[in-house]
């Protein structure tokens, strides 16, 4: 075996499994499996299918995800820049399934980085409801922040905190949970020989004090009637059944919920968690204690019976690596949230207006000369604050006396009137200044203050000197071309298309450049390869400044 597993590990296992352990061990000798799954804010599954320049192999438990060749290198071709699908594990696909988040929830991802899981939760929401996404880690959120943008999302919001923190300011708040519990890691032994090397470190006891505060903590911020969907990459019952086990005796208005089995699922397995018990595990006592003090009839049999619903994922039964998955159900009755709350489908959340400018006369053609304006732009104002993105550009301006910070109106100013020439569709949100940054936020920003806040919502652009505004590249990944006064479009199988994503200048004639009736072909222009979404570029006199950001360029 090329792997070389933990003895401890292997005698655990082989206990737990008897017949099916040899078949478990031979999977380690067999390849890992990549997977993408397709961005459905971006392009549709049948478009996708037909434009892949991958062969795809469904993945049972996910319709938008597929099996590809890790060979092809999916992160080396110019759909992987337009956010068209993300390189993901193919079993980490079923925890985001089994949430089945829906237009209009308020959804938080609580260890989210690098931000599959919530980027597969954005596609499914539509853009309509609250994303927040938080990871304890300040490093692992820089790539969170960057998929979360790639990817085009409008209505997610990025923390950099601890649960307790975030539970202060969204109290009984959010209608799902995702928790993907930091865990032993032990199912992803083959994808990740670190992984071994790591487990004695994140052992298992260690590993099952954080999931019970956890799950603790996060049932206070889910509203009556919600869900919350655990699930850890490992394949010990003490930190997957046990910890339900113990989640149920301490909250007796949840219960297991019913999760959709594909074939190749498995069910959890209670029996273990007993066999632990009887042995004088660690289990045993507190599990106890925890029975005596939940509501009377609570028993442990009873709390270890329902994990039975529970699914997990085997490598030598299915092409994934290990996975626990478990839907728990709030027994309480939802609440009706009035129209036009936070987190509802229909209409702007509480406090916003939109951003609404008038699109253009006429339809888009290529060139055409100057023309009229558009209606002024309506945006609700919140109180100025600073997210970290904002403080650290504040400090690299003091540090090179480059100029005194914008002021709220300028900022603002600057951001409507950007907005009102180039965003040919209305964006909701409150607009919230954080330094010389613009931002759609989706949620009250009172409820931001106090927070380490990574993103404070949609990033909409930043003024710089002179007042000029430039526009994120989080707004031109969730735009189509159609939204923007100008776009280009470049073609994958053209050598445009890469020297654009490694951040070259192009010069072509304004001939190409796709705008309204009216509209100067100079000015910002969105690129799209293909026609997706990319990034910006300022057109002037034959010449593409590029604006793709050095941070998310092509570096093959």
């Amino acid at each position: 075996m090329s792997i070389q597993l933990p003895k401890l590990f292997e005698s655990r296992m082989q206990r737990w499994l008897g017949d099916e352990y040899e078949d478990f061990i031979a999977s380690y000798e067999r390849p890992r499996h990549a997977g993408i799954r397709v961005n459905m804010l971006k392009i549709g599954l049948e478009d996708f299918k037909a434009a892949s320049p991958f062969e795809l192999k469904p993945i049972p438990w996910c319709e938008t995800g597929f099996y590809v060749d890790e060979n092809e290198r999916p992160g080396k071709h110019p759909f992987y820049h337009t956010g068209l699908y993300y390189i993901q594990e193919p079993s980490a696909m079923e925890p985001a399934e089994a949430l089945n988040p829906e237009p209009g929830d308020r959804v938080l991802d609580l260890c989210a980085a690098p931000g599959g899981k919530s980027t597969q939760i954005a596609a499914k929401m539509r853009g309509q409801g609250v994303l927040v996404t938080n990871d304890i880690s300040t490093e692992r959120t820089k790539a969170l922040a960057k998929n979360i943008e790639m990817s085009g999302v409008r209505n997610a919001i990025v923390l950099n905190e601890t649960p307790d923190r975030i539970a202060e300011k969204f109290p009984a708040y959010f209608d799902k949970i995702l928790i993907d519990a930091p865990c032993s890691g032990e199912g992803m032994f083959r994808k990740d020989p670190d992984a071994v090397r790591q487990w004695e470190k994140h052992s298992v006891d260690v590993c099952t004090v954080m999931q019970r505060d956890i799950l603790d903590t996060v049932a206070s911020m889910l509203a009556p009637g919600g869900r919350i969907v655990y699930s850890t990459c490992t394949f010990s019952p003490e930190e997957n059944e046990a910890m339900i086990a113990l989640f149920l005796a301490r909250h007796p208005e949840f219960v297991v919920g019913e999760l959709k089995h594909s074939p190749l699922l498995s069910p959890g397995r209670p029996e273990w968690v007993a066999g632990l018990a009887e042995s004088g595990g660690w289990l045993s006592p507190l599990l106890e204690q925890e029975a005596r003090q939940s509501e009377p009839g609570f028993t442990r049999p009873e709390a270890l019976a329902q994990t039975a619903r529970a699914a997990r994922i085997w490598p030598h039964l299915a092409e994934g690596e290990g996975h626990f998955v478990c839907v728990l159900e709030h027994t309480g009755e939802k609440a009706a949230r009035a129209e036009g709350a936070a987190g509802t489908a229909s209409g702007p959340i509480i406090g916003a207006g939109e951003i609404l400018p008038a699109p253009s006369e006429g339809g888009r053609k290529s060139g055409g000369p100057k023309g009229k304006g558009r209606q002024e732009s309506r945006f609700a104002a919140a109180p100025r604050r600073e997210d970290k993105s904002a403080r650290q550009a504040r400090g690299r301006r003091q540090d090179a006396y480059i100029r005194e910070e914008a002021s709220e109106d300028d900022v603002r100013r600057a951001c409507l009137q950007f907005l009102s020439e180039q965003v040919t569709v209305p964006i909701f949100g409150t607009l919230l200044i954080s330094g010389d940054y613009a931002y759609a936020c989706p949620v009250e920003p009172e409820r931001l203050r106090g927070l380490k806040v990574r993103r404070s919502g949609f990033q909409l652009g930043m003024v710089k000197a002179g007042g000029r505004f430039v526009p994120s590249n989080a707004l031109a990944a969730a735009l189509s071309p159609r939204e923007s006064a100008r776009s280009l479009n470049l073609s994958s199988s053209l050598p445009e298309a890469v020297s654009y994503l490694k951040g070259e200048t192009l010069t072509f004639g304004e001939e190409r450049i796709e705008r309204g009736e009216g509209t100067d072909a100079k000015g910002y222009v969105l690129v799209s390869i293909d026609g997706y979404s990319a990034g910006w570029g300022k057109w002037a006199a034959g010449v593409l400044k590029n604006e793709y950001p050095a941070g998310w360029r092509w570096n093959g």
